[in-house]
């Protein structure tokens, strides 16, 4: 462990010396994600202006959900997007054999060898929302802490998820639209599930599990979150994050090595 973390440190020391060359990107990306979030914050406007509010979800309550949206948003756009997206690469151009050759996990190596500070404007923003509309609702600082197991859980199986599809790269080289496929499916996300008919309820909790990503561990922090979700948010966790190693594991067995 001691040896992951020093590779760790030096992974993203690196990455963000060599980002911070380009220091304009950075009020490129907050004007950015400012765009984005007022965009979502109108479009949720649209909704309650009326006095229309989704079943059981204020307004603030509703702000919630989408400031655990916007702060995921910026978890992806700093440790998953900039290392996950790249698998395409490594396998389209051979980089993945040097990958596979350094004395440390693949699975590791590519999921954390770089990170993007330009996802953090959208951290900060979605902290903002949050504590905005827990101000509002009176949110106690132990429901804040409590509703940190279920968000892990949710970046665990956006993880998981994410990097099982940038494995089937092995098998399906260009897999771009199927990753954007992906991340347009997780914008349902921005609204409380039960903005939803029925039918797509049901799809965005078993299918693609939206619903652990952002309603749950809004419900918990509101503290009417029941226990048997934060159970299954969990389970699912552990099990996705178990299959996508072992998925990547059976995926390496069919690379065709660029040298062989």
């Amino acid at each position: 462990m001691q040896k992951y973390l020093k590779v760790l440190r030096l992974f993203w020391s690196a990455a963000i010396a060599a980002e911070l060359e380009y220091r304009i990107n950075f009020l490129i990306a907050t004007l950015s994600s400012l765009g984005n979030l007022v965009g979502s914050l109108f479009g949720l406007f649209l909704f309650y202006r009326t006095g229309y509010t989704f079943a059981g979800w204020s307004w603030e309550a509703a702000l919630v959900v989408l400031g655990i949206f916007t702060l995921l948003q910026g978890f992806s756009a700093t440790f998953l997007a900039p290392n996950l997206n790249y698998i395409v690469r490594h396998v389209q151009v051979g980089t993945l054999d040097f990958v596979l050759l350094k004395p440390i996990g693949s699975q590791f190596w590519l999921s954390t060898h770089t990170i993007s500070p330009w996802g953090i404007p959208d951290i900060l923003f979605g902290c903002i929302i949050i504590g905005y509309a827990g101000q509002r609702l009176g949110i106690a600082i132990d429901k804040y802490l409590l509703s940190v197991v279920p968000l892990f859980f949710g970046s665990v199986i956006l993880y998981s998820l994410w990097f099982m599809l940038g494995a089937t790269s092995i098998w399906f080289v260009k897999i771009y639209n199927a990753t954007e496929v992906l991340r347009s499916l997780l914008e349902a996300g921005r609204y409380p599930i039960t903005a939803y008919p029925t039918a797509y309820r049901f799809f965005f909790t078993f299918v693609v599990p939206v619903t652990f990503l952002t309603t749950v561990p809004a419900e918990v922090m509101l503290g009417r979150g029941e226990i048997s979700w934060l159970i299954g948010a969990g389970i699912l966790a552990m099990v996705l994050l178990f299959v996508s190693t072992r998925f990547w594991r059976f995926a390496l067995r069919f690379y065709t090595s660029a040298s062989s």
